[in-house]
């Protein structure tokens, strides 16, 4: 009985109602940090450096240290390298390197031409069934999580004589105060450090940035263009050639152009023939209006092809009724 008292007591009291409040609190942004710890073993960074190391360049910044932590935290044991045709000298170097302190089995050196950083041959470097691939001397053009295995990039950073820099632009082009600083990705420090000295001696500095490029990087294939006027600035490309440089001037035509050779510490006026590539540009397309057979040639070198593209030009070729092989 006193158990079913219980329970109609227990009946009879009002159930308790949830309050759901309508605006649900947000979490508050968490505020990344400034700061980050270096991941780098003090194991790995107190290494003596072997003899091959020090055949390297001593103002070439290859990261050894940080490639050789990146192979050991993936435990990868077959590494391939990739280096343009500057730095390829140094791939037996930095091999040794590899095979001696990160416990490398097997290191590939690919040979193929590599022009920029959309040639990362990741596919080779799968087909020869690397764990790893360390690309030198170019930018994350093509994300990391977009290749087959894992890849690292090293900027390959190479110090230069800033104040030499600075000083030659002084003396040859103060009557323009607006300066484009720009070049390629191993003179990016470079680039950052001369902007506050130009600063200080009356110049505007504008370093343009082309995503996802890195700040004043240019490429053969991706240059940003100016929106400000020809007639009141003047571009300094950082370069030992003109390779890149081109593409920034077809992007900008009109703005007076100056290559500042490191290596020589010398300023070159640089032109390109925009009228004439256009003309011939206009005449090619003129002529290939009147044909219906085509041919299609897709490019393999690392990820400049783009199947994607293929697929859409043989399909809008059927659709003309144009004849192509492939």
């Amino acid at each position: 009985m006193e158990s079913l008292h219980n329970t109609e007591q227990q009946q009879q009291q009002p159930s308790e109602t949830l309050q759901v409040d309508p605006k649900p609190k947000l979490k508050p942004k968490t505020v990344p940090k400034r700061f980050v710890k270096n991941q780098i073993p003090d194991s790995i960074l107190t290494t003596r450096p072997s003899t091959a190391v020090s055949l390297l360049p001593q103002n070439y910044s290859f990261e050894i240290h940080k490639c050789v932590w990146r192979v050991r935290s993936a435990e990868a044991k077959r590494v391939a390298l990739q280096l343009p045709e500057g730095l390829l000298m140094y791939s037996c170097i930095l091999s040794t390197y590899l095979t001696s302190f990160a416990d490398v089995t097997h290191c590939f050196i690919l040979g193929d031409v590599t022009y920029g950083a959309c040639c990362v041959d990741d596919f080779s470097a799968s087909a020869l069934n690397a764990d790893l691939l360390i690309h030198y001397g170019h930018s994350c053009l093509v994300p990391v999580d977009h290749t087959k295995i894992p890849c690292l990039y090293v900027f390959v950073e190479i110090k230069i004589d800033v104040n030499r820099l600075v000083e030659t632009l002084k003396l040859n082009i103060d009557d323009l105060k607006k300066i484009i600083l720009a070049g390629t990705i191993q003179f990016a420090s470079a680039i950052r450090a001369a902007k506050p000295e130009l600063e200080k001696h009356g110049f505007t500095v504008m370093i343009p940035q082309s995503k996802p490029l890195s700040a004043g990087e240019i490429l053969g294939c991706t240059a940003p263009k100016i929106s400000i006027s020809k007639e009141e600035c003047v571009v300094v490309f950082i370069a030992d050639g003109r390779f890149h440089l081109e593409a920034f001037m077809i992007a900008n035509p009109g703005i007076r152009t100056f290559r500042y050779d490191p290596y020589l510490g010398k300023l070159f006026l640089e032109e390109y023939d925009n009228k004439g590539m256009r003309e011939t540009r206009k005449s090619a397309i003129e002529k290939a209006k009147a044909v219906t057979n085509w041919g299609i040639v897709l490019g393999t070198l690392g990820r400049q092809g783009n199947p994607r593209i293929l697929e859409r030009l043989q399909k809008r070729m059927t659709d003309k009724g144009f004849d192509y092989v492939l």
